[in-house]
């Protein structure tokens, strides 16, 4: 992972706030292609790794900002990212003009809009640029971006994104990338319920769950949540249902994006009953044991469920 001094010369260093299940291999992908990375975790411990791959860890958000002026911040709701950028050691405390912010926390699309309208005062550019890929997608460099922001920074901003994802789209005004990464996860979590349900009822009716995903996915009921990440275990490897559902996309975080997603419908007067629904059952898995599990759990959710 060492780089040569000159590939490191030629590059400024780039700031990173969050270093949690998604940030951490983020950051290690900029490292990767030779970036210089500043980084901040509110938990100590979450950069001892990065000091020990030559990152400079700062004691604040602010100190980050004012030794960087490009910075990605990867936060797990909007109170974090208010407090990250807002608050009394956030970066607007020592953020230089024409610093270019990257926000790749799913987070409500107005709290962005917020963020940018305080960015902007300082003279400094923001970026929302949630993602999508998990983990996994995060660790091999596979993650897609959904940026929303100024148009005539978006080549500025891809070229730190695409270090750490395959895919970088851009999707409009600031609060356009938010707008993209829920309703993605609203239609997953609805179809990750669906394939759940239909599995558990094929087993229940004699089928063998490796065959009937086979069906599946031969047939028009195909998805991804069917082909890629099916939720039962046995039927695929590597997969989080392959490991007691470790790893991969918490329930908790999936419960959070419905409810921003419920948000925006309720903002927008859309109706969303799949939604609806959807976010409802996921937090009854919070509440019964399964906020840490990887949200394809709901299988076995499902399984225990019989009144539902």
């Amino acid at each position: 992972m060492r780089m040569c001094s000159r590939a490191m010369a030629s590059k400024t260093p780039v700031g990173f706030i969050g270093l949690g299940n998604m940030g951490n291999p983020m950051a290690k992908n900029l490292i990767k292609h030779g970036y210089p990375v500043i980084a901040y975790d509110v938990f100590p411990e979450a950069c001892k790794e990065f000091q020990d791959l030559g990152a400079q860890v700062t004691d604040s958000p602010a100190d980050v900002a004012e030794r960087a002026d490009r910075i990605i911040t990867m936060l797990p709701s909007s109170p974090n990212a208010i407090e990250v950028y807002t608050g009394a050691n956030g970066i607007l405390k020592k953020v230089k003009k024409g610093s270019l912010l990257i926000d790749s926390s799913t987070i409500d699309p107005s709290v962005s809009k917020e963020l940018a309208k305080a960015v902007e005062k300082m003279g400094a550019v923001f970026m929302d640029a949630p993602v999508s890929g998990g983990v996994g997608a995060a660790r091999a460099g596979n993650l897609t971006f959904m940026v929303g922001g100024m148009e005539q920074e978006f080549d500025a901003a891809k070229e730190l994104l695409i270090c750490m994802g395959s895919n970088v789209v851009y999707c409009g005004e600031v609060g356009t990338g938010q707008a993209a990464k829920i309703c993605n996860n609203m239609l997953l979590a609805i179809s990750m319920i669906g394939t759940a349900e239909t599995m558990n009822l094929g087993i229940r009716l004699g089928l063998d769950p490796k065959l009937l995903a086979k069906i599946l996915n031969m047939s028009s009921g195909r998805c991804w949540s069917s082909d890629t990440y099916n939720p039962v275990p046995g039927v695929m490897e590597g997969v989080p249902s392959a490991n007691n559902y470790q790893g991969g996309f918490g329930t908790t975080l999936m419960a959070k994006d419905l409810g921003l997603a419920q948000i925006s419908a309720t903002n927008t007067k859309t109706p969303v009953p799949l939604g609806s629904q959807a976010h409802q059952i996921y937090r009854m898995m919070c509440a019964k044991g399964y906020a840490l599990k990887d949200f394809s759990a709901v299988f076995q959710f499902l399984r225990e469920e019989e009144s539902l």
